[in-house]
């Protein structure tokens, strides 16, 4: 019994020693620790507990958290089959992620993400806010009274760096038939507060370059394309300060147009983006949903001035496939029209891309560039129980894997981990009755004359290069849910392995078949 008081006693000093190093000193390497780590050190002691969730603390941690890239995919049907909304996160080496998002449901599309937080649009009367770390998720009742004109591009979420404050914002469709598609009411939701708050617009605005041309959130001003009524339809850029709820017009730089597009007519496109911090325009012709020529990039310098400068042209020597193209980390990812995902360095403002030199990021099959978006996200400790006790916060009232339409998604996953299961086994039992044979053959072969045994030790050694290979290590990977790439990657391996064991068996049998023949003819001698 005495050392176990020891121990004891040896964990209650270790304890009380780190309870008397400084607040100060525990924030000062916290800082330095990803959200992962820190999730698993709020077990160690009530101080730690305490530092950890407390919300100055998880703000000051987002100044330290590296970034990553997420692409999500909206759910939809593809050649018949239905597949639910996913997410790939890259790192900074842009090595995709694995498994599935878990606060992301297969209904579920992305409005924003913000500080570590997404903001989630649900088919049902909630809109969700989710820390993609912690996995938290907060549930929040839409303005809207219908769903009938409901739609995810009609939502956006921000935080504004002075006021601290997170806010849901939703564009309001006009509900007159003479108005369908425009808005002149933007609802904002405070996190915290008990109601949406309406805010009206200067003019009726549009809602079609919400939904095709995107919104950037940018030290707590939000920017989205709508058409100038007053010079014939050109874009120009909204913005709406999240503190002061005020709204502004800013002109788009002057787009250089090319040759062969002045021949053909202008068919341009514009996005908003954010790039390093700065709110960005780009923009390119387009024939056919093909992205070609040149495709520009010009950053904000001022909310005040209103100054444009050109950050990039990039020459795209290849036809792109439109829309789905991302600025981050020094690099340009695009979707080419073989709906594979690339990536390339920018090399400077004026430069050309073309394939041969660009690297492969994954495969966008069966899904392509519809529906997907991407998001700059960090890995937070940001808090949202103390958002809990707002009057439009409610639990979900079902489980959203649960739905009927699921059914065959989650027995298609069932039936491929089952297939892992019973070749894990299978392997197993091949090791075991290959091991046996060799053993047993040779053991045969020591009674046999030398030139004989030679031959079947020979054949015996064929066979054990067809043993599996270490099965205890190939673990089935499915108990996690894996994103759709993953998934594919997955179901190729099986189909691998599979293929593998049948040359195997072939294999062995020959070896095997040689190896009686070579007892037989002696037993005839």
């Amino acid at each position: 019994m005495a050392p176990k008081r020891t121990t004891r006693r040896r964990g209650g000093k270790e304890e009380s020693i780190i309870n008397c190093l400084p607040t100060e000193l525990i924030e000062h390497v916290f800082f330095n620790l990803p959200a992962s780590c820190l999730l698993r050190c709020i077990t160690v002691c009530k101080k730690w507990h305490k530092i950890i969730r407390d919300s100055q603390f998880a703000l000051a941690h987002l100044q330290h958290a590296s970034s990553c890239t997420l692409l999500f995919s909206l759910q939809g049907s593809v050649s018949g089959k239905l597949y639910p909304s996913d997410a790939i996160i890259f790192d900074e080496a842009w090595a995709p992620s694995k498994s599935a998002v878990p606060v992301i449901g297969p209904d579920d599309r992305i409005c924003g993400s913000c500080n570590g937080l997404l903001c989630l649009h649900t088919p049902t009367s909630m809109i969700k806010i989710a820390n993609l770390a912690t996995g938290e998720c907060l549930h929040l009742k839409k303005p809207t009274k219908s769903l009938k004109d409901d739609h995810f591009s009609f939502y956006r979420f921000g935080f504004h760096p002075a006021t601290k404050e997170y806010k849901v914002i939703h564009f309001f469709q006009e509900s007159s038939p003479l108005t369908a598609g425009r808005f002149n009411i933007i609802q904002v939701y405070t996190l915290g507060d008990d109601k949406w708050k309406d805010v009206v617009t200067p003019e009726s605005l549009s809602l079609n370059c919400v939904k095709n041309s995107g919104v950037a959130i940018v030290d707590g001003t939000m920017y989205w394309l709508a058409e100038d009524m007053g010079s014939d339809w050109q874009h120009i850029v909204m913005s709406f300060d999240l503190a002061e709820e005020k709204f502004s017009q800013i002109q788009l730089p002057a787009v250089d147009l090319e040759d062969w597009a002045l021949s053909i007519g202008d068919d341009r496109h514009y996005w908003i983006m954010e790039i390093d911090g700065k709110v960005c325009v780009s923009t390119a012709q387009s024939s056919e949903g093909m992205l070609f020529g040149k495709l520009q990039i010009w950053t904000l310098n001022g909310h005040v001035d209103q100054r444009w400068n050109q950050k990039h042209i990039i020459h795209l020597l290849s036809p792109f496939a439109r829309g789905l193209h991302f600025v981050h980390g020094g690099k340009i990812v695009i979707q080419h029209s073989d709906c594979n995902l690339y990536s390339y360095e920018l090399l400077g403002k004026n430069f050309e891309i073309e394939l041969s030199k660009m690297v492969r990021l994954l495969d966008l099959s069966p899904r392509g560039e519809d529906g997907m978006q991407f998001y700059v996200c960090v890995k937070s400790l940001v808090p949202l129980d103390v958002y809990a006790n707002a009057a439009i916060a409610h639990r979900p009232k079902h489980l959203e894997w649960k739905l009927k339409k699921w059914e065959a998604w989650e027995q298609e996953s069932l039936m491929q981990e089952d297939a892992w299961r019973r070749t894990h086994q299978l392997e197993h039992r091949l090791m075991v009755h290959r091991q046996s044979m060799i053993l047993e053959f040779k053991e045969m072969s020591q009674h046999l004359p030398d030139g004989i045994r030679q031959r079947i030790c020979m054949e015996m050694d064929l066979v054990s290069q067809h043993l599996p290979d270490y099965p205890d290590r190939h673990q089935s990977p499915m108990p996690r849910r894996l994103n759709w790439v993953e998934k594919m990657e997955d179901r190729k391996k099986l189909a691998a392995r599979v293929e593998r064991h049948q040359v195997s068996n072939e294999a062995v049998a020959a070896s095997l078949d040689r190896a009686l023949s070579c007892v037989r003819a002696y037993n005839l001698d």
